[in-house]
């Protein structure tokens, strides 16, 4: 199976969103786990943004050996300078440069014309790829780009000597057909450069960031630029875990592989949510709460059965501890005769269905039953039962 290089961008795109700013350290801590997860590249920050930036990619750069360490710069000189300092002490450095190229950019950011462009292009990554063997372009806001001016811009960038050809969906608009028909389009058209990969880098703003990124995979990009936790600007960028994990769940449809370990995804989210302080959305896909949760009792009469009738993966695969069979007012008897099991109480049928009365009533004023409430239902049920007989003898006596 061809391979799909993992582009982590956590500590660059995924730090720039609020709420998500990481010191030297944090970045350290997080590389290393990012290392063990097994992504390809690592893209360390900005350099260009501030001297502690720039420290922090150095500090990354200096430290991570297994994969490559990316720097981002615009098509400008003093950035692509300030990137080759901060990824010096790469083992595997790359420098990663982009320009905008959509009419919208040019005209209302950049205030430059397409020609412009193209020269700014052309001058930067021929200047990086003199002092840089691995150089990526982005051609930022690719998606609403003029389909021949985006030809001619990443043309432009191929015959100045980058080796990966980023198309990004910068502000989440596109939607995956679109995206999709854009690679192929895009490959056709670099079809002289046949030893160019292709990359996808989407936004969430539409909720598509992933769908969108498997399209390109399924249309020949090799690479995907995503984040742990889908985190980044705005809604975020497609969530490196959910990709996987796809990949991996439906190898048979996309055949490819990544060099991701699965079983470290759950613990490089947490990490990431420790350093932060944010916890991803409950409903979160691959390392939500309730992403190996189950309430219903038709479901989890199916899970109890077996795991693969409501999970299309084991939560163990993705390093998550258990599944939870969650007791709420919408649980079944199995689920709770279980977990009672797990709690060390057999349960005889009569007591079962003591006990589930009783646990849908509670389940009905606090929303879930937990352990410590059946602890207080079974052992209620028990001296009921126990304390019946002899009621039942004393009263008897009385009669007599």
């Amino acid at each position: 199976m061809e391979h799909v290089h993992i582009f982590d961008t956590t500590l660059r795109d995924g730090e720039q969103s609020p709420g998500f700013s990481m010191n030297t350290e944090e970045k350290l801590q997080l590389a290393r786990q990012l290392e063990q997860l097994g992504v390809d590249v690592i893209e360390a920050g900005f350099p260009i943004s501030s001297p502690g930036d720039l420290a922090a990619v150095r500090a990354v750069a200096a430290e991570i050996k297994d994969c490559r360490v990316a720097a981002l710069a615009r098509a400008r000189q003093e950035d692509v300078d300030a990137a080759l300092r901060g990824i010096e002490p790469a083992a595997k450095p790359r420098l990663h440069i982009f320009l905008a190229t959509s009419d919208l950019h040019l005209k209302h950011k950049l205030r430059i014309s397409r020609s412009e462009a193209l020269a700014q292009i052309t001058k930067a990554v021929a200047y990086g790829c003199a002092h840089c063997d691995d150089v990526e372009f982005s051609a930022e806001d690719a998606s609403r780009t003029d389909l021949d001016f985006l030809f001619e811009a990443i043309e432009a960038a191929a015959a100045a000597g980058a080796n990966v050809m980023n198309l990004p969906d910068t502000v989440g608009y596109t939607t995956p057909d679109e995206y999709g028909d854009m690679f192929r389009a895009a490959r056709k058209h670099l079809a002289a450069y046949p030893k160019i990969i292709f990359s996808a880098h989407c936004h969430d703003d539409l909720g598509l960031a992933v769908a969108n990124s498997l399209a390109a995979i399924a249309a020949g990009a090799r690479q995907v630029e995503c984040t742990i936790n889908g985190i980044g600007e705005r809604a975020g960028n497609a969530s490196l875990e959910e990709i996987a994990v796809a990949l991996q769940v439906r190898k048979s449809h996309y055949a490819v592989r990544t060099n991701i370990s699965l079983e470290k995804i759950y613990a490089t989210s947490r990490m990431l949510s420790a350093i932060t302080s944010i916890n991803v959305p409950p409903n979160k896909a691959v390392v939500g709460a309730n992403a190996f949760a189950h309430e219903a009792g038709i479901h989890q009469d199916g899970i109890l059965k077996n795991p693969l009738t409501y999970e299309i993966i084991l939560p163990e695969k993705v390093g998550v501890p258990a599944r939870r069979l969650v007791l709420g007012k919408h649980s079944g008897r199995n689920a709770l005769r279980a977990r009672l099991e797990e709690l060390g109480y057999t349960t005889s049928d009569a007591e079962l269905a003591e006990c589930y009365g009783l646990a849908t009533t509670r389940a009905d004023a606090a929303k879930q039953v937990t352990d410590r409430d059946l602890l207080s239902i079974i052992h209620k049920v028990r001296r009921a039962r126990t304390q019946a007989p002899a009621r039942q003898t004393a009263a008897a006596g009385v009669t007599r």
